[in-house]
């Protein structure tokens, strides 16, 4: 279906209440809804915003269309969680209401401040010639929950020397001062980041570009995240135009981080080389926060832009991914499942066995929501095989080859598959030897945990409800394995 800029343009609030209920049924009824993941009520969902622990709570908005599966006018749905394991939905908490973000309240962060949650954001203008003009603007979230603008945007426009790709500011204090970084594009159609500072959140000053080695690195960054960590440096951010080159940036755009030391009075960074920080298929625009504890923690959009899923025909599309504490060890950053994430767990199941050149069906090993842990105990094969999601016609291929140290994601056979994508199947190398995968398993999603965080490959599959099973077996040799798996309970509205 093509949409029309009017049809991608029509709020919400002038959508007839009849037509957005059947919407409503529709979406609901999908056979790939998921059971423990954020997701749309209806519409597209993208990058997840403001995340942020507020009154007592974590607070974690996203993008939303919410009138179709396609890039529209953008609004920020809010939902609220106490343990980071189960959120509940709490509605629409900015709308593009005011001649700044009248065409898309856009993608920004969250940042505490004295007791009030300031969400700063990119709204998103046109004008009659469909010009584009990107202001950064500032809401504030009270401890009643109300939402309240500023009238006036704290930065208008993009700054000199800029287009106006100019978005999604992450906002932090340090040293008696307020931070933030936005993704921009210069003229010359390159990728950067810019700084900006303030003493009141109110008044903001341009500080310079954030230097780093990639000076001409794709023709825009999206979603910076600056943070420290472990007494390290981390920039996140979401280059767009990288070529593909041997097993890195098979996505159409791509999400990773550099690590080093920020310089603060130049603003020059030196760092190690970009990592992606997932290595499946859906994964883009992440954002970070600190928890109660201080840990820092990761959620991603499972999803990517420009590309059609087969939920587009049910009128929805997109969930983000589960939330993932970081740590850095050995200067390389790692990706856990929160512990919370524990308290879904309900029956549990166990098995030790070999596997072998013949395929075994682990019995009654079989589900379509679920966390499965497989330790590698001993490892004699060339090469062996995980298999989820199994029927007939139906399988997810997760392979890895001892020799070269590679997990591959495989799923040409996963059942229908997202159009608009350069290949069947992607694939890391690890730093050592496979000895666990932490899995976990949705309606329609899976997220692939390597020794315990070192890499992680996410992706969506849209398979049939009969596609149950799990199944192993090697190329040669064989392997000794310990599966734990646990059925997981809902735990979104």
């Amino acid at each position: 279906m093509e949409w029309t800029r009017e049809e991608r343009y029509q709020s919400l609030e002038s959508y007839p209440k009849v037509a957005y209920d059947a919407l409503l049924e529709q979406t609901a009824a999908s056979p790939y809804r998921q059971n423990f993941h954020i997701q749309p009520p209806t519409g597209l969902l993208n990058d997840p915003n403001g995340f942020a622990y507020f009154n007592g709570q974590y607070h974690l908005f996203y993008q939303w269309f919410p009138l179709g599966p396609v890039h529209g006018l953008k609004y920020w749905y809010h939902t609220v969680s106490d343990d980071l394991a189960t959120f509940k939905n709490a509605g629409v908490a900015i709308r593009p209401d005011t001649e700044y973000d009248s065409h898309g309240a856009y993608s920004g962060s969250g940042i505490v401040v004295e007791d009030t949650l300031k969400l700063i954001y990119t709204g998103n203008h046109r004008t009659e010639d469909w010009e584009r003009i990107p202001y950064q603007m500032v809401a504030t979230m009270h401890k009643d929950g109300t939402i309240t603008k500023d009238e006036t945007p704290i930065i208008n426009g993009p700054h000199a020397g800029f287009t106006d790709h100019f978005r999604d500011p992450k906002v932090w204090y340090e040293n008696d001062c307020y931070y933030a970084v936005i993704g921009a594009q210069r003229f010359d159609e390159t990728g950067t980041i810019v700084v900006y500072q303030s003493e009141d959140l109110k008044s903001w000053s341009f500080v310079s570009e954030l230097k780093t080695e990639y000076t001409d690195f794709g023709y825009m960054w999206e979603c910076p995240d600056y943070f420290e960590l472990n007494g390290k440096d981390v920039l996140l951010f979401c280059p767009q135009g990288i070529d593909k080159y041997e097993d890195k940036y098979w996505n159409i755009y791509q999400s990773g981080y550099v690590l080093g030391s920020l310089n603060k009075a130049t603003f020059e960074m030196t760092h190690g080389e970009f990592i992606e920080l997932d290595h499946g298929f859906d994964f883009y625009a992440p954002q970070t926060t600190l928890d109660k504890d201080g840990n820092r923690i990761l959620v991603g959009w499972m999803g990517l832009p420009d590309t059609g899923y087969p939920t587009d025909k049910e009128g929805w599309a997109h969930c983000l991914t589960i939330p993932r504490v970081l740590t850095i060890e050995d200067d390389k950053l790692r990706q856990r499942p929160v512990p919370s994430l524990q308290s879904l767990r309900g029956e549990v199941e166990t098995a030790e066995g070999y596997a072998t050149k013949k395929n075994i069906k682990l019995h009654p090993y079989e589900g379509t929501q679920y966390e499965l842990i497989v330790d590698v105990l001993d490892n004699d094969s060339t090469e062996f095989y995980i298999e989820l999601r199994v029927s007939k016609k139906e399988s997810t291929m997760i392979t890895y080859n001892k020799a070269e140290r590679r997990v591959t994601l495989d799923r040409f056979d996963s059942g229908l598959l997202p159009e608009g994508v350069d290949g069947y199947s992607r694939s890391v190398v690890l730093d050592e030897a496979l000895t666990q995968m932490q899995m976990f398993v949705d309606t329609s999603s899976i997220e692939i945990f390597l020794n315990d965080g070192e890499k992680v490959m996410t992706t969506r599959i849209f398979s049939s409800p009969e596609a149950k099973g799990i199944r192993t077996s090697t190329e040669s040799g064989q392997v000794y394995f310990k599966f734990t798996k646990y059925e997981l309970r809902g735990a979104n509205e």
